[in-house]
């Protein structure tokens, strides 16, 4: 029992070791499945932790009259390890965040500025869509799509949090219609006019 006692001791000790505080991201280093190796504590400093790559609002000048800044690892070395990630989100006027997923994290959304119409639809197809007001926070479930629209007729802005370092992102539009996949293909899984699926293709850049 006592033999038993101190080999349990010991994993665990050993394990608690091993724990860091943080690893910030030595991005000249190649990235691992693991991360990005860690600078040696000695050399961080406190601005290591700060990133103010979110406090501009982003190029809204585009097809969905939106746009994503993001704050992952590659951009604020100091989340490696800590399994989150941050974005920031600029609607202009009519402007909307496609139907996508995050196959990789549950999110966080927060309202800067404006009116922004959210919502998710669950695995039974139950939808749940709120309009949020600046200082007002929904969550979006790993996995399940979800959207986020101007409601308002000024510009509107949001910040984002993910449960993961890398959330993974797959924009619904794109995938049906931003590729090769064959027009009676995408027609006979969605049961949309060809004519339709065609045009979609056009305005998305898709072939097929």
């Amino acid at each position: 029992m006592l033999r038993i006692i101190f080999l349990l001791s010991l994993l665990f000790a050993l394990s608690t070791a091993s724990v860091q505080d943080f690893c910030v991201a030595n991005l000249k280093r190649a990235e691992t499945p693991a991360g990005y190796q860690c600078i040696r504590p000695i050399h961080v400093k406190a601005k290591d932790f700060v990133f103010s790559g979110l406090g501009t609002p982003g190029n809204t000048t585009n097809i969905i009259s939106a746009a994503v800044t993001p704050g992952f690892v590659a951009q604020f070395p100091a989340l490696n390890g800590l399994g989150l990630s941050t974005a920031r989100l600029d609607l202009a006027p009519k402007g909307v965040i496609p139907m996508h997923t995050h196959p990789g994290a549950s999110e966080v959304l927060f309202v800067l500025d404006g009116a922004i119409t959210a919502g998710f639809v669950s695995s039974a197809n139950d939808v749940y869509v709120q309009t949020l007001k600046p200082g007002q926070v929904m969550v979006f479930p790993q996995g399940l799509l979800h959207f986020q629209i101007n409601a308002g007729k000024s510009a509107a802005a949001a910040f984002v949090t993910f449960s993961s370092a890398s959330p993974g992102l797959q924009i619904l539009d794109f995938a049906l219609f931003a590729n090769n996949l064959p027009t009676e293909l995408v027609t006979g899984t969605t049961f949309l006019d060809p004519a339709v699926v065609k045009k979609l293709k056009g305005v998305l850049g898709g072939t097929g």
